[in-house]
């Protein structure tokens, strides 16, 4: 690695024998003589989008529990119980109430609102009802913003989940697993495969070789990917300042303790193997250290500026996931058709919060990781939501949906915004766009310029 006294750029790797390790945001990558680097480095944005399954418990009213709405409106507004863990982050938090999801809906092709939930929440197209290979949906909003973000990043998407897809061909009544097992749409005819193995998505992010010999091979010689580029950290550290030699020897200890994580993982399926079937490498026991160690790996991910845009799903819908450690052992699917037995909404409700729990684990985490002059929360936007509303009746109005981020400024925080005119989805899909500065004044049913939401 060769670094210059004017200033380090942007794309520098530290590079080694099978890895490749970028480097988070750092001042000495504005040009020495720029004004900017008399501060801190001028901040990216970075967008999220997180999927839950099954709908949430929205309306209190409606089902006599405390629910997901927030009480009040603007900025003198109420968590509710399930939003409550968000308290920390309030002040980056926007919830918005009374969206819609209309093309959602069977017009005409029957059953089977899980699959065109999930293929319609961030393209707003409904999709082609079909069994086969010939599925057509559109073009998701995270990948408007990749086609322009990627240009600067390694990577233009990062798209994980915490399921495997287990089956192929008809997944729910007519439609194909594809509009399931995915959030992420490059083209209309192209859905993105979601990555579940944190092992396959750290290779990903950080080793140079991908096959499952190559992941297995290294896994063996037990040796972190920092092992590997030891010199040029060295040099790196002896041409940085106080600042920057903290923020990387910060982020250097996050990658360590990532690989650390990964492989107990690992080491854990092996001492199972004996009882039960093996499970997949590097793929967690437990659903909190996986979703968080999924979460990390994003939030690495954003700091290295590998990739600017990531998708996570975290369940598929139709998941027949359990929660033991909640104290629900019911299937999330069996439970989101609830017929309205109060002790199945309770459970859905504690189920919502958990999610929520996990998220402000996520939100914390880039609260408290440096960028530019503040930090990753700052400079990022992560849409959280579904497109389902009450599972027991499949509804897709009103949808459980909430930013929470600061997008680089561009977003205020602190507030609740209720709609009564029940406008679509894609509506708020474009204010995310703006909100990123990706251009676009169309998305499905929604164009133009008063197609943006009020207020966002």
């Amino acid at each position: 690695m060769f670094i210059t006294r004017k200033s380090l750029p942007r794309r520098t790797m530290l590079r080694g024998m099978g890895a490749t390790l970028a480097l988070p945001l750092l001042d000495a990558m504005v040009p020495a003589l720029s004004a900017a680097s008399k501060t801190a480095a001028r901040p990216v944005r970075r967008a999220g989008f997180v999927y839950i399954p099954n709908g949430a418990v929205i309306d209190e009213a409606a089902h006599g529990v405390d629910a997901w709405s927030p009480i009040g409106e603007g900025s003198s507004f109420e968590l509710s119980p399930i939003l409550e863990p968000l308290a920390p982050v309030r002040d980056r938090l926007v919830v918005l109430s009374g969206l819609d999801h209309p093309m959602a809906r069977s017009m005409g092709d029957g059953a089977g609102d899980h699959a065109r939930g999930t293929a319609t929440w961030l393209t707003g197209v409904h999709p082609k009802k079909t069994e086969g290979i010939d599925v057509r949906a559109g073009t998701t909003a995270d990948q408007f913003i990749a086609a322009e973000f990627g240009r600067e990043t390694r990577l233009p998407s990062l798209e994980v989940s915490l399921e495997s897809p287990e089956r192929v061909g008809n997944c729910e009544v007519g439609y194909s697993c594809q509009y399931l097992y995915t959030i992420s749409w490059r083209t209309p005819t192209t859905p993105l495969p979601m990555e579940n193995n944190p092992r396959v998505v750290f290779e990903r992010l950080f080793g140079e070789g991908g096959t499952a010999a190559e992941r297995l091979a290294e896994g063996e010689r037990d040796r972190s990917i920092l092992d590997w580029v030891t010199g040029d950290i060295a040099d790196l550290r002896r041409a940085l300042g106080p600042a920057d030699q903290l923020r990387v020897t910060e982020y250097l200890d996050s990658v360590r303790e990532v690989e650390r994580r990964i492989r107990m993982s690992e080491r854990g399926g092996d001492t199972l193997a004996l009882e039960l079937p093996p499970q997949p490498m590097g793929i967690p026991d437990t659903f909190e250290d996986h979703i968080k160690l999924m979460y990390d790996l994003l939030a690495l991910a954003w700091q290295a500026d590998i990739t600017r845009v990531g998708a996570f799903q975290i369940s598929y819908e139709t998941s027949s996931r359990t929660y033991p450690q909640i104290g629900v052992a019911n299937s999330h699917h069996s439970l989101s058709h609830h017929a309205q037995n109060q002790e199945n909404i309770a459970k859905l409700v504690r189920i919502n919060t958990y999610h929520i729990e996990m998220l402000t684990y996520f939100l914390e985490k880039l609260r408290a990781t440096p960028d530019g002059d503040g930090n990753l929360l700052d400079n990022s936007l992560v849409l959280y939501g579904g497109s389902m509303s009450d599972g027991n009746d499949h509804s897709h109005y009103p949808l459980p949906c909430l930013l929470a981020g600061g997008a680089a400024g561009r977003l205020r925080g602190g507030r609740h915004l209720r709609y009564a005119d029940r406008p679509a989805m894609t509506r708020a899909l474009l204010n995310v766009l703006d909100l990123m500065g990706v251009p676009g004044d169309e998305l499905s049913d929604a164009t133009g310029e008063n197609a943006r939401l009020a207020d966002l």
